[in-house]
């Protein structure tokens, strides 16, 4: 009786480790996705290289760290800033930025936002690469 009741717990705390396992795995999984997700928004990367791989990176979340160079502030409900952190030609070294928040001309400051290609405002506003929904904080 004792052999029958002990191989009766050994499958019943198999089951229940097997099943703790699946949780903690699946727990472990979440969180590894989730950290993977707010490492890739703070990947960092030159605005060269974002006009460049713009096509790889349509829809996703963007940030780059550099110069503010223009500002159009209360166009159509949204500012307007470009950023420029030395890297690229005089057709790669530009960012436009649309967002609520804004900055100053000179301000060095981090921007992320969501890639849109050829994004047309009507009345000749067409943009060919726009970095929306941005976030401009200074530069730390």
């Amino acid at each position: 009786m004792a052999a029958l009741t002990f191989a009766y717990l050994q499958s019943i705390t198999g089951v229940f480790m097997k099943f703790i396992s699946i949780a903690f795995a699946g727990l472990v999984g979440t969180l590894g996705l989730a950290s993977f997700s707010a490492s890739a928004a703070d990947d960092v990367k030159t605005v060269a290289a974002i006009n460049q791989n713009s096509a790889t990176l349509v829809g996703k979340t963007v940030s780059v760290q550099g110069k503010v160079v223009k500002v159009n502030n209360g166009i159509m409900g949204r500012n307007f800033v470009h950023v420029q952190d030395g890297t690229g030609d005089a057709k790669t070294n530009n960012l436009i930025f649309t967002s609520k928040q804004t900055a100053a001309v000179g301000d060095q400051v981090a921007a992320s936002g969501v890639v849109v290609l050829n994004r047309d405002f009507g009345s000749g506003y067409m943009y060919p690469l726009l970095i929306e929904e941005a976030t401009i904080a200074p530069k730390k």
